[in-house]
């Protein structure tokens, strides 16, 4: 099994990954250390990604997923997935993938991306990461809310998710 969980920065995603990882003893992956130097680069400049800039980062996640589902290897993945195309490329007809989705409000992310240190990605780029969200829907995603700690909403991903 391979759980994606999405959101946009600033939401918790790498937080919950790497406690889910621990609780299910799956191997861990943080998206952004997929990205080619080139799409860091413009998110240090605060210029939002194009669809061209992400899809080969989301090519080299679909890489990731399959590899791991064919060698029967089961991990977690945070990746922000914003659009349904993204996800549709990242693991459209491969099974089993799950994906999460960690949703909160602008403030409340804005607040936390204020607060944290050492990440390349600006608060100024959080508008235009909202502006791309497509939220999926609870038929394509588990939908979690962010205000929970994160221990908690690690609980509701193991309950929620099939064994």
């Amino acid at each position: 099994m391979v759980i994606i969980i999405m959101g946009v920065s600033g939401s918790g995603k790498t937080s919950v990954g790497k406690e889910l990882s621990k609780a299910t003893g799956w191997e861990f992956f943080d998206g952004d250390d997929f990205h080619p130097e080139e799409n860091v680069a413009k998110m240090r400049q605060k210029i939002p990604l194009t669809d061209e800039d992400r899809f080969p980062w989301l090519a080299r996640l679909r890489s990731l997923i399959e590899m791991h589902i064919s060698s029967n290897k089961p991990c977690v993945i945070a990746c922000s997935a914003l659009r349904k195309i993204y996800r549709e490329k990242l693991c459209g007809r491969l099974n089993p993938v799950h994906i999460v989705y960690l949703k909160g409000e602008f403030a409340l992310i804005e607040q936390r991306m204020s607060n944290r240190k050492g990440h390349y990605m600006p608060v100024g780029l959080l508008k235009s990461q909202f502006g791309s969200l497509e939220e999926p829907d609870k038929e394509e995603a588990v939908i979690l809310d962010i205000s929970k700690p994160v221990s908690e909403i690690v609980e509701e991903i193991m309950t929620l998710l099939p064994h």
